[in-house]
């Protein structure tokens, strides 16, 4: 059975298989999360993902995670938050889905993700925990050799609503 966990901290600190990076289209970092790995995990990951061409919103692209403690890294493009009417829920639902599917795919165990799309995207920050725990459940229901999964909340407001959520569940 799988663990799902919420902890806040750096995820670029987590001894995990794999973080996620919530990153922009072009793979080639960005601010926030994107910019934290990157700086974390040196200019070799950044030759990377230049060779593997971009990835499209509610995709997942996987690479070597160099200078991280985590093997592994997935970055997801999450949607820009533009009211809720341009398929945002779908997308974001997307991200966390392909991850795991990526993950799968990789034999990795263990996988830490960030808040997908809450910061500089503006999705807010309870309807998009919201739908990461429930894309994570509906996906694990039919997968079960990924064994923990963890939610890393930079900011307080995330890690308390995932702690009230996941309490519920």
């Amino acid at each position: 059975m799988t663990t799902l966990r919420c902890i806040q901290g750096d995820i670029t600190k987590l001894e995990v298989d794999a973080i996620v990076n919530a990153a922009n289209t072009s793979l080639l970092g960005g601010g926030g999360v994107d910019g934290a790995i990157h700086r974390a995990a040196g200019s070799r990951l950044l030759e990377e993902c230049r060779l593997l061409g971009g990835c499209p919103t509610g995709d997942a692209r996987i690479t070597g995670g160099y200078n991280l403690p985590a093997r592994q890294i997935i970055h997801t493009v999450g949607p820009i938050w533009h009211g809720g009417t341009h398929d945002e829920a779908k997308l974001l639902a997307s991200c966390y889905r392909r991850s795991l599917a990526v993950a799968v795919e990789n034999h990795i165990k263990s996988i830490a993700f960030p808040c997908v799309s809450t910061g500089v995207y503006g999705f807010p920050h309870l309807p998009a925990a919201e739908i990461a725990i429930a894309a994570v459940n509906d996906f694990l229901k039919s997968e079960s050799s990924v064994e923990a999964v963890i939610f890393c909340c930079f900011l307080d407001e995330d890690f308390l609503i995932y702690q009230k959520l996941l309490n519920q569940s």
